[in-house]
């Protein structure tokens, strides 16, 4: 058995982020700045978007996309409940109902079909999730969207670096949120990135410091003038220089952090596909998976203990995990507000109830896989029917 805990997903940063971040705080800029228009213009580079606007969260990403798309009181938004609370949170910041549909039962992205029967004359938004790094169905989403003239805002937390037919998450011009939060593909501790067509993304970055018709850098820059406008009722989402230089080496590591979480879910998947009480996470053809997660679902059937002992037994054999996601309609301010129960959505809540995320990062060693391969397969061993 492994004699020390493995975390469940520890970040990975190095000497060059580390320099980078020093070398920050010895200049004149800490606030958002030069490497924060840097960091912009490089992940826009890298995804093929035309515009990106640097954020404080994800969370912040999504806020200000909706107020920047007119999203308010008497809309609708349909949505997952298979995902982190922020999705349906900022929906509710803005006044706006959050409509949840049920999820497909390979990918546990929000399924299309339950999309189109949620729609009706209010219906202003989709947001829909890519899960654990597998897209959405896009193509079968904006084909409902598009002739109704309804808003699709993608959440691709999980979802950097995914593609879809061939085009990278985030490429076109439609608005899409991204998170650099701590345990994400790319970090920046805390942060975020929106990226859109260049009219929205300028509209966004009013509301996103302040609502000041121009931001700090040209406020105090060489050049600039004290003089600003605000007009409109703005945010205080914008990113530091600190957090973007974090940003910028980590999106050049980011190609070889990939490499090593397909090299670890290839040994997940040859340990486990073959095992009656194991249900690996799919990769439908069509899409580039970002393996955000690796989502192992357990054939309960098929054991004698339920996904909370399960959890508890890798625990015991020093092996970090957790659970993406406890659904949305399960927590009680969503429950209470619009009366859910929990088998209103039966595909995200059967799922739920036997899903735990393995340990997935690049800085897992071969040794670190096979520490968590054994664990696991030693829980079933030990406890199948």
């Amino acid at each position: 058995m492994r004699k020390t805990f493995l975390p469940f997903s520890p970040p990975m940063i190095g000497e060059e982020e580390i320099a980078e971040v020093v070398d920050t705080l010895r200049s004149d800029w800490i606030t958002t700045g030069p490497k924060t228009k840097r960091f912009e213009e490089e992940f826009a580079s890298y995804l093929g978007a035309p515009a990106a606007l640097a954020l404080n969260s994800c969370t912040a990403a999504l806020h200000t996309a909706l107020v920047t798309l007119g999203v308010g009181p008497g809309d609708e938004v349909i949505t997952t409940p298979m995902t982190f609370a922020a999705s349906v949170n900022v929906i509710e910041h803005v006044g706006a109902r959050p409509v949840l549909v049920d999820v497909e039962p390979d990918t546990l992205n929000i399924d299309p079909l339950q999309i189109e029967r949620a729609l009706t004359p209010r219906t202003r938004a989709i947001l829909p999730v890519h899960y654990a790094g597998h897209p959405v169905d896009l193509d079968a989403i904006f084909e409902l969207a598009r002739p109704r003239g309804i808003i699709v805002l993608e959440d691709a937390a999980h979802a950097l670096p995914a593609s879809y037919k061939g085009r990278r998450i985030g490429s076109s011009g439609n608005p899409v949120a991204f998170s650099f939060y701590a345990t994400k593909n790319l970090t920046t501790a805390e942060g975020g990135m929106l990226t859109g067509d260049p009219e929205f993304i300028e509209r966004a970055r009013v509301l996103s410091l302040h609502g000041m018709s121009r931001d700090a850098w040209k406020r105090y820059d060489k050049g600039g003038s004290w003089y600003y406008e605000v007009v409109a009722p703005g945010f205080k989402y914008n990113m530091t220089d600190i957090q973007a230089s974090l940003g910028l080496w980590q999106l050049r590591k980011l190609e070889a952090f990939q490499r090593r979480r397909r090299e670890v879910v290839k040994k997940y998947n040859e340990a486990f596909q073959q095992v009656e009480a194991l249900e690996t996470p799919v990769e439908r053809p069509e899409v580039e998976h970002a393996w955000h997660l690796y989502v192992l679902r357990l054939r309960l059937e098929a054991l004698r203990i339920d996904r909370n002992r399960f959890i508890e037994e890798l625990k015991a054999r020093n092996i970090g995990t957790s659970v993406h996601f406890i659904p949305i309609h399960l927590h009680p301010y969503y429950r209470d507000k619009y009366g859910y129960k929990p088998v209103d959505f039966p595909v995200a809540y059967a799922n739920y109830q036997r899903m735990l995320s393995l340990p997935l990062n690049p800085r897992l060693t071969d040794e670190d896989v096979a520490d968590v391969i054994e664990a696991v397969l030693d829980v079933v061993r030990v406890y199948q029917r």
